[in-house]
This record gives C-alpha cells, sequence and structure tokens, in this order.
C-alpha cells in the first residue's frame, strides 16, 4: 500500500518544498483542532448550567459576572472554529497550487521519457497502452496520494486526540470507535482493487475511442469521413465501445456502492448504541450534560475520522496501484547510447552494408536479408521496389532509428552503433514519406530540420531557397511567419507539393550534413516541379552522398546506381543502362511506366 508513498512524497517536495511545509503544518493544526473544539463545547455547557444554579440559588439574573465564564469560553470557541476555517482555506489553497505544479512536473517527466525511447517502442502497442495509463491517470495521482496522507495525518492526529478524551469515559467506548469502520474498509479496498484492475484491460479499448475521437474532429481527417459517410459508422463505434465500458463499470459501482451502504450500517448501529449509552450515563448522573455533549460530539467526530482514515487508506491503495503505471512507464528500460565516436576512420569510404538483416520486433519474416551495399562519397543511390519490399527499412537502418538483427552498417570505416548519436544524425538529412506536417509558422517547420537553427531568420531563406520553397512562401501573408495548419489562427493549407517543398527544405537546413536521403521526395508534385527540383538537387549534392527512394523512373534513371529491392532483398543492381540490358524486374516496371505516358 505505501510502495509508491515516499516516492511521491520525495516528487512533490522537490516540486514545491515551501508548499509540503505548510501543507504538512496546516495538517497538524487541522488534527487538533476539532477535538479542542469539542472540549471547549463541553465547558461552554457547564459554565451554562453552573450560571443556571447560580441564578436559581440568588435568584436574580446577576451582573457580568455570571455571564462572563460562559462569553469567554464561547468567544474562545470562536477563534477556534475561526483558525479550523482557515486551515482548511489555506489547506485547500496549497492543494491547488501543488495540483497546477505537480500536473506540469508529472507531464514533463512522461515526456522527457519519451525523448529517450526507441522508435520501437512507439510501435509496441502494450508500451503505447502503458504510455497512455501513464499520460491519462498517473499525472493526478502523486497528489491525490500526498492528499491521502495528509488526511489520514490529520484524521489520526484527531482520533488520538479524542481517544484521550473519550477514554475517561470508558476504554470500550474507544474500541467500539476504532472497530465500527472496518467493514466497509475491507468492502473498499477489495474495490478498489478491482477498479484498477478494470481500468488496465480497458486501455486499448479507451486508446481506441481516442483514436476515434481523432479521425471525427481532426481536419486531416474530415474530407474523407465526409466523403465516404463514415461519420455515423464511426461514432457507432465510439458508442459501443462506451456501452461496454460503462456495462463494466456500473457493475462495478453497483456492487461497491451496494457493498459500501451495507457495511456502513454497522458504523451507524455503532454510533447510535454509543449514544444510548452515553444518554443513559447522563441520566443516571454519571457525568455532566457538558460532558454528554462533548462525549457525543467525540463519538461523530471519532466516526467520522476513522471513516476518513480507511478511506484514506484505501485511497492509498488505489492510488499506488495507479502509481504503478507511471513508475512502470517511467523506469522502462532504455539502451544507452552504444556510441561515443565523432568521425570515422575512412573518411573517403562512404557507406557499407555488410550481411545486413533485419527482422522487425514480434515479426516472423526478416523486413532485409543479406545486404551488401557501398555508396561512395559523391555517389547518387537510387532504391526501386514494390511497396513493402524494404526500402524504407533500409533507411531506418542507416539513421539508426532500428539496429540490425545481423550484420553491420559503417560510415567512413566505423559501425553506426560506435558513432554519437548526433554526431551520426548531424551527418544525415532525411525526408521520410510520412514527413511530419507541424503546426507551426512557415520558417520554424523548415527550422525543425536543425534545432541548433530552429529559430534563425536567415537559415530559413537559404535552407528555403535550395529546396525551391522560397518563390511560394516570400508569397504568403507573413512570409517566413505564416502560420501553417488549421489548428491555430489565421493559420493557411498548403498543397500537397508545396508541403513536400517545405520538407525538403527542411533536410537542407543540416548544412553539414553531407548525406541526404529521400523517401518519395516528389510524390505529390507534378512532372515540371519534379524534374525542376531533381535537375537542381544534382546541382547541391555534387560532393554528397544522395540516397533516393522513387516510383517514377524519369528521377530514379539520373542515379549513379540503383538497386532493385524486392522482398528484402537486392535482386537487381547497377545504373540505368546496364539495368535495361539486363531486362529483369527494373527493365520491365521502367518500360510499363514508360508505356503510360505514350
Amino acid at each position: 500500500m505505501f510502495r509508491y508513498t515516499g516516492r511521491a512524497l520525495a516528487l512533490v517536495w522537490a516540486t514545491s518544498p515551501a508548499l509540503l511545509i505548510g501543507l504538512v503544518l496546516l495538517t497538524v493544526v487541522s488534527g487538533v483542532l476539532p477535538a479542542a473544539i469539542a472540549y471547549v463545547g463541553a465547558r461552554i455547557v457547564d459554565a451554562v448550567v453552573a450560571a443556571i444554579d447560580v441564578a436559581r440559588q440568588t435568584g436574580h439574573a446577576g451582573g457580568l459576572a455570571l455571564y462572563r465564564p460562559v462569553l469567554e469560553w464561547v468567544a474562545f470557541e470562536g477563534l477556534l472554529v475561526a483558525a479550523a476555517g482557515g486551515a482548511t482555506r489555506m489547506t485547500s489553497l496549497c492543494q491547488a497550487l501543488l495540483r497546477i505544479q505537480l500536473g506540469q512536473r508529472v507531464n514533463v517527466m512522461i515526456l522527457e521519457k519519451a525523448l529517450t525511447l526507441e522508435l520501437t517502442h512507439f510501435e509496441d502497442s502494450e508500451f503505447y497502452d502503458q504510455l497512455t495509463r501513464a499520460r491519462r491517470e498517473a499525472s493526478v495521482r502523486p497528489l491525490s496520494l500526498i492528499m491521502k496522507t495528509a488526511s489520514l495525518t490529520q484524521n489520526a492526529i484527531s482520533l488520538i486526540s479524542y481517544g484521550a478524551l473519550l477514554i475517561q469515559f470508558s476504554p470500550w467506548a474507544v474500541t467500539i470507535l476504532l472497530l465500527a469502520g472496518v467493514p466497509s474498509f475491507i468492502a473498499e479496498a477489495r474495490y478498489s482493487g478491482q477498479a484498477f484492475q478494470l481500468f488496465r484491460w480497458r486501455s486499448p479499448a479507451t486508446r481506441m475511442q481516442a483514436y476515434l475521437e481523432t479521425v471525427i474532429a481532426r481536419e486531416d481527417h474530415a474530407k474523407e469521413v465526409k466523403l465516404f459517410g463514415l461519420g455515423p459508422l464511426l461514432l457507432g463505434r465510439y458508442q459501443k465501445i462506451h456501452a461496454d465500458l460503462y456495462g463494466q463499470e456500473r457493475a462495478l459501482a453497483v456492487r461497491r456502492d451496494g457493498w459500501g451502504f451495507a457495511l456502513g450500517l454497522i458504523g451507524v448501529a455503532a454510533y447510535y448504541g454509543a449514544y444510548a449509552w452515553v444518554a443513559i450515563s447522563t441520566v443516571l448522573a454519571r457525568i455532566t450534560l457538558g460532558q454528554m455533549t462533548m462525549y457525543l460530539a467525540l463519538f461523530r467526530n471519532g466516526q467520522g475520522a476513522v471513516t476518513s482514515i480507511l478511506t484514506a487508506v484505501s485511497g492509498m491503495y488505489e492510488d499506488n496501484l495507479y502509481l504503478s503505471t507511471l513508475y512502470e512507464y517511467l523506469e522502462a528500460p532504455v539502451a544507452p547510447p552504444p556510441g561515443t565516436q565523432l568521425r570515422g576512420p575512412k573518411p573517403d569510404d562512404g557507406i557499407r552494408f555488410e550481411h545486413v538483416s533485419f527482422t522487425y520486433p514480434g515479426a516472423e519474416a526478416p523486413a532485409l536479408h543479406d545486404i551488401d551495399l557501398h555508396i561512395r562519397p559523391g555517389e547518387s543511390l537510387a532504391l526501386v521496389g514494390e511497396n513493402g519490399a524494404g526500402k524504407t527499412t533500409l533507411i531506418k537502418l542507416l539513421t539508426r532509428l532500428y539496429a540490425p538483427t545481423r550484420g553491420r552498417i559503417l560510415l567512413d570505416g566505423l559501425d553506426l552503433q560506435g558513432w554519437d548519436e548526433a554526431a551520426l544524425r548531424a551527418r544525415i538529412g532525411v525526408i521520410f514519406q510520412d514527413f511530419a506536417r507541424y503546426q507551426f509558422m512557415v520558417g520554424e517547420n523548415i527550422g525543425a530540420g536543425d534545432v541548433r537553427d530552429f529559430d534563425d531568420d536567415a537559415r530559413w531563406r537559404e535552407a528555403a531557397t535550395q529546396g525551391m520553397a522560397a518563390p511560394f512562401v516570400e508569397s504568403l501573408p507573413k512570409g517566413y511567419h505564416t502560420q501553417l495548419g488549421k489548428w491555430f489562427r489565421e493559420g493557411r493549407e498548403l498543397s500537397g507539393g508545396q508541403w513536400q517543398k517545405i520538407a525538403l527544405s527542411r533536410a537542407f537546413m543540416r548544412n553539414q550534413a553531407d548525406i541526404l536521403v529521400l523517401d518519395e521526395p516528389t510524390a505529390a508534385m507534378d512532372a515540371g516541379a519534379e524534374a525542376e527540383i531533381f535537375a537542381h538537387f544534382r546541382t547541391l549534392m555534387r560532393s554528397r552522398i544522395a540516397i533516393v527512394i522513387s516510383h517514377r523512373f524519369s528521377t530514379v534513371r539520373m542515379a549513379d546506381q540503383i538497386i532493385v529491392v524486392d522482398q528484402g532483398r537486392i535482386v537487381e543492381r547497377g545504373n540505368h543502362d546496364a539495368l535495361m540490358q539486363h531486362n529483369g524486374i527494373y527493365a520491365h516496371l521502367f518500360s510499363l511506366q514508360a508505356r503510360g505516358y505514350q
């Protein structure tokens, strides 16, 4: 139950020591004041009874001296009640401020962890469920755990002070007070565990709900949803998931509240049994009327304190269960960066694939098998093959998003695993087929290619010129400071070809990169724009390595070396003329495409 309490406490302390200290002090004060108020209340009643006796004996109302003890005790209770109210308000303030700061801190921890993860983590559905659970619940659970710990401490202090007064009446009264709330606690703890199991079980379903919300309500899906009439179907699926989840949650809630009510009646019976006991003792003159008032208040408040303690313990158990999802995520093992080298021993050797094979995690068949390849500085390589042949996988290995299952890849004579990650990726500029379209300004979309110059206006312009995006960017209302996308005010949407020029410019932001990889870089462009882009591209890449994946053979034929990939293997290689003479897969595909233009 207390497994993560210490860690949550350390997290809150790191967030704001002053607020945590204030919360602890307020908890102690709030724990002592209720018993003090009950004690003063008894003194008020006894003072009133004594004043009545004096008035009866003297036969007159008397002066200030007769009322003074009553008024003093009333004033004192007023101060205590005001202090209790102030402590409650200050506690609420501390909690509100901590909630804001701690929620932000935990979310930052989750995102910082995300930055350290490998691509394989994001492609693992089970890990994605773990991430979803951490983001949905764990960001609020540390503070909840601290609040329940504070509640437990406060009510324990109150209960001790109640017991110190109540034991004067009877030790059995204290025993009854403590045991009356146990049955409802057992039920609460049991169903807290079941609620957590339900939470873990429903993670994939809730993630699907979130995805359906995105598809129905996002502008990048709106066209197809409307044109294909998908809206009612998707909404129906969304509602069905909710109905399934609701059925499970409703059944749990009915059991939880039903048993909680039934077992809570035991506490009610104990309280009213004690009520009768104290009333009879007063009638028999064993205690005073003021003591009766105090003991009844102690029983009532004590029962509330016991219930609050047991509820806090049950809640701490539940919070610890949910916090386990946060720490499971934060403690997910991540391999340390393997290399530290900033350069290789053979700067003129370029890129080598030596017997490289790769199988995706969880897959049975390899995506690449026994790849041998050498690309020298200044050469251009084109990758050709059907969709799913392994072309993009090869690029992911080159950029070290994955490590080969077998074999090795070398750059400048050094295995990629030996390179410092930042140094390696500074050497490579990449445009993937599914490049990101950031809802940022135009310049920031370009600047994303090199975070060192993310805000550099001059570098934006230089890269946009190289990527041939400058003419249309400069025609936009605010030029490079035009907001892109429709998520934010005054956002502009671009055509597919314009977005690809932005992505190409992003790759050119890395002015130190001597390897440029283009995965279907002109798929959304017309033939004229494509020809212009690649003529310009060849000029810029004369001293660099260029790797191009394309289904347009007018582009491919310009490469120094062409390899044909089929089912993860290199089945043909050579330049355009050699492959046409070979009359194999490349020649067949080229002829098919050329025939379409005749």
